[in-house]
């Protein structure tokens, strides 16, 4: 399983950005797919998760709730995050993740989760 996450970049508060996670090497459509973030001096934290198959349930950590949306392809094997009206405190490295067994009690650990990407950083300025 291969997850690789692209998109970050510089941007200014209240900018927006659009992240991707290819995934290679698994039956896309079985994985529970989220994105964490780590920014430096902290712990890895949740951000968003999404469910199997369609995608029809989806979980936001409070501080992104309005401003952050998931989605998926399974005909690409893609996740996405829309990013919008970003803030300086949003600035980390973005990590996307991946797991076929993840029960919902479990989402929000990163420790859940068998399959992570690289990272992509994502910076905004204020």
């Amino acid at each position: 399983v291969q997850l690789q996450a692209f998109g970050g970049g510089l941007v200014q508060a209240g900018d927006s950005l659009r992240l991707s996670c290819a995934a290679s090497g698994l039956t896309f459509s079985r994985f529970v797919m989220a994105w964490f973030r780590q920014a430096p001096g902290k712990e890895r934290e949740f951000v968003v998760a999404i469910s199997r198959g369609g995608g029809g349930n989806t979980w936001y950590e409070d501080s992104v709730k309005g401003r952050f949306t998931i989605s998926r392809d399974n005909a690409k094997s893609m996740v996405s995050l829309q990013m919008n009206s970003l803030k300086p405190e949003d600035t980390a490295v973005y990590y996307c993740a991946a797991d076929e067994r993840l029960i919902i009690s479990s989402l929000r650990r990163a420790s859940a989760y068998d399959y992570w990407g690289r990272g992509t950083q994502v910076t905004v300025s204020s």
